[in-house]
């Protein structure tokens, strides 16, 4: 029988790397321009986390003033001649997702493409027009943590965003224990605003691929048109970054546990991460290889 503490080992080690991985991109995005310019209007595509990271950086691009940025699960792109893009970005881990292949292949020769990628040696090498090269920062858990935070730090960064605190904050959230009151919570509510509700959707994902738990991700101020309903006793809400006013207090009335920590957004994601391996552990789950997941969506023709 395998050990709890051994559930999940890549994972762990993954998502502890989050921090010196997210410097080395941040030094990368500094050195390099392939990335659009500033004005450009830009599409940005992905699959499952990688379509919450496009949500993160699109909202990020945009607020900065740096272009039009749309973010497109890649199956549901609206690419057409009705929305015509300057450039648009794939973000991949594997680079072997069908539905980002297909849209960069009938893309070409009619718009640059730019991809984020962790492994280099994939067919998107050959496909797209550019491509971010984060070798270091993929990943052998199915579960994935360290490339889509580090993917989302390169972009962050290459619209001004200062990491810094995000770094630093992220060395303690990554190796903090766990409270039991996280281990044993019944149902988990992600909220964020701007750029931060991709990282809400993301963390909500996490936990349901690792525990196939019960959780839910939402604007924060579209929690309470219904979704607050669900806060109860042994229950978290959990938001990113700065919150509506008197939202402590509403989710306080409920009973449930509500979390809105001091610290970086993007290291407040990482801090779920270890919750959701804690949790995925204390179940006799293995994250590393989740029920009906594989490392990449490859369909048949």
């Amino acid at each position: 029988m395998i050990e709890n503490t051994q559930l999940g080992q890549f994972m762990d080690a993954e998502l502890s790397s989050q921090p010196a991985v997210w410097a080395q991109a941040i030094a990368q995005a500094k050195a390099e321009e392939l990335l659009p310019a500033d004005g450009a209007r830009v599409a940005v595509i992905g699959c499952g986390t990688s379509w919450f990271m496009a949500q993160s950086y699109a909202a990020a691009r945009e607020t900065a003033g740096r272009g039009v940025t749309d973010a497109f699960a890649a199956s549901e792109a609206f690419l057409g001649a009705a929305r015509q893009y300057d450039a648009v970005i794939a973000i991949t881990r594997s680079g072997t997702t069908t539905e980002v292949l297909e849209v960069l292949r009938r893309l070409q020769g009619t718009v640059r493409t730019i991809a984020l990628v962790g492994d280099i040696t994939s067919p998107i090498m050959t496909v797209a027009d550019a491509v971010v090269e984060l070798p270091y920062a993929d990943e052998q858990s199915v579960v994935q943590t360290r490339f889509a935070t580090t993917a989302l730090a390169y972009l962050l960064t290459s619209v001004g965003m200062d990491l810094g605190a995000a770094v630093e904050d992220a060395k303690s959230a990554v190796a903090a224990p766990v409270e039991p009151e996280l281990i044993d919570a019944e149902q988990f509510t992600f909220l964020g605003t701007g750029w931060t509700v991709g990282l809400a959707h993301e963390a909500g994902l996490k936990m349901r691929e690792a525990v196939q738990g019960w959780t839910e991700s939402y604007p924060a101020k579209e929690y309470r048109h219904g979704p607050i309903s669900i806060a109860a006793p042994n229950r978290v809400t959990w938001m990113f970054g700065g919150q509506p006013e008197g939202l402590d207090q509403e989710v306080a009335k409920t009973g449930a546990l509500y979390i809105n920590a001091a610290v970086h957004p993007l290291a407040e994601l990482a801090r779920v991460h270890r919750v959701t391996l804690e949790r995925a552990r204390a179940r006799g789950m293995n994250p590393d290889l989740p029920r009906n997941l594989s490392r990449s969506v490859i369909l048949e023709d």
